[in-house]
């Protein structure tokens, strides 16, 4: 099983004012500290090849949100070309609370969009559905399944919050599962942002997110399933938090959901 890091999960996050931000040191020498050997990039410019080397980790990818539904925006040419691109598919503003509609226009667009990545990338590619960005729901999930050949990154805590049960994706469509975020979630305060109760900053700020085994996701049976399916590819630590200052601690919720993997591993 191949366990990556990534700087959201020490709060390390693109958008504008999201809370206490460390500095990259500090987040790579916990990863280390941690044992991780490898981690996604973070919001751009955070981390570069070199200092990630340096710390004698591997870059196994970036979180890029990308506008997909604009007929008039090319999203090609400002891919990055190193690494497994996970992309979401952004509404063109800042932030994940709230999000227009596409239209016919827009949907066509979008799928047309994801199937030119696809052919030039392959599976270095794949799109992450995301709470707050054009692909969230259930219906838009299948949508981009049914309408596109994009391969996908299984965010299982984004996919629950959107109303989407992750195992029961991993069931149905194992072979497009390209990379995946190991998250797990607090039921009850998903619920409150699918009815529109919390944005979703908010309830990241009220622990939305659990460190592994400690939530509502089926964390156990969505390692096994995918590993009966073939899957090979790197499993990040990626839960969400928001810091409110130097003080706080995020390497100790990193380090409870990597105990809970080595309990399912067998390891130690």
């Amino acid at each position: 099983m191949k366990i990556a890091g990534a700087p959201i999960s020490w709060g390390v996050c693109e958008v504008p004012g999201w809370g206490h931000q460390l500095d990259p040191e500090r987040v790579l020498s916990e990863m280390r500290e941690l044992g991780l050997t490898a981690t996604e990039l973070g919001p751009q410019g955070f981390l570069t090849p070199s200092l990630i080397d340096r710390y004698g980790l591997r870059l196994v990818g970036a979180f890029v949100p990308v506008v997909l539904h604009d007929p008039d925006h090319d999203p090609l040419p400002g891919l990055p070309d190193e690494g497994t691109l996970v992309l979401a598919a952004a509404t063109g503003a800042d932030g994940y609370d709230v999000r227009p509609e596409l239209d016919a226009t827009g949907w066509a667009t979008l799928l047309a969009n994801l199937d030119r990545i696809a052919a030039a990338l392959g599976p270095r590619a794949g799109l992450h559905p995301h709470v707050g960005t054009m692909i969230e729901t259930r219906d838009e999930v299948e949508r981009v399944l049914g309408g596109s050949s994009i391969p996908l990154c299984l965010d299982t805590g984004h996919l629950l919050i959107g109303g989407t049960d992750p195992a029961e994706l991993v069931k149905a469509a194992a072979s497009r599962i390209a990379h995946v975020h190991l998250k797990d979630v607090d039921a009850r305060i998903a619920g409150l942002v699918g009815s529109g109760r919390l944005t979703y900053t908010q309830a990241v700020r009220e622990g939305v997110y659990r460190p592994l085994g400690q939530g509502d996701v089926d964390v156990a049976g969505i390692v096994t399933e995918l590993g009966r399916s073939g899957y090979d590819g790197w499993y990040v630590m990626e839960q969400d938090v928001i810091l409110t200052g130097p003080g706080d601690r995020p390497i100790e919720n990193v380090r409870q959901s990597l105990a809970y993997l080595d309990g399912l591993l067998g390891v130690g």
